[in-house]
C-alpha cells in the first residue's frame, strides 16, 4: 500500500460513501505528515482531502488544509458544521481558533474563515454550505 491515506473505492462503499469502515489515526499528528494524504485544491490556498461524500448533497466529511494566508469565502450553512481545529490556528468572526478547539457552527450561520500562519482541520458538514452569491453548495 503506498503511503496516501486509505481512500474507500466508491464502488464498494456504501450509501454515505464510506466502506464499512473507515480509521484516520493519529489525527492530531498529522500535519507533520502531510504527504501521506492526497490533497485536492479547494480554493487558492487551501486544499481538501474529501473523507466521504462529495460536498454537493448529503453529509460529508474532509480534512482541510490552509496554507499561510488561505480564506474561505463568505458562507452559509444549511445544516451543523463541525470544525476541529488539528494543527495551527483559523480566525473567523467569532476569534481565533487553536489546536484541540472544536467549533459548532448551526444552521443560518455564516462566517468566512482565514488562516494566517496555516492549520489543519477536520471538517463534518450535515450539509453542503453554501458561498454567498453562488447557487451551488461546495464543501
Amino acid at each position: 500500500m503506498d503511503s496516501k491515506l486509505y481512500r474507500p473505492d466508491p464502488a464498494t462503499a456504501g450509501t454515505n460513501g464510506v466502506a464499512s469502515n473507515f480509521r484516520l489515526r493519529d489525527i492530531f499528528g498529522l500535519a507533520s505528515r502531510p504527504d501521506e494524504v492526497a490533497w485536492q485544491p479547494f480554493r487558492p490556498n487551501v486544499e481538501i482531502y474529501r473523507i466521504y461524500g462529495d460536498g454537493t448533497s448529503g453529509p460529508s466529511a474532509a480534512l482541510i488544509r490552509f496554507q499561510p494566508g488561505g480564506e474561505v469565502d463568505l458562507h452559509e450553512h444549511d445544516g451543523f458544521e463541525h470544525i476541529l481545529v488539528l494543527s495551527g490556528s483559523q480566525r473567523d468572526d467569532n476569534g481565533e481558533s487553536g489546536p484541540g478547539t472544536l467549533i459548532v457552527n448551526p444552521p443560518g450561520t455564516r462566517h468566512r474563515i482565514v488562516s494566517p500562519h496555516g492549520c489543519v482541520v477536520l471538517a463534518i458538514y450535515e450539509k453542503p454550505v453554501r458561498f454567498l452569491g453562488e447557487d451551488t453548495p461546495v464543501a
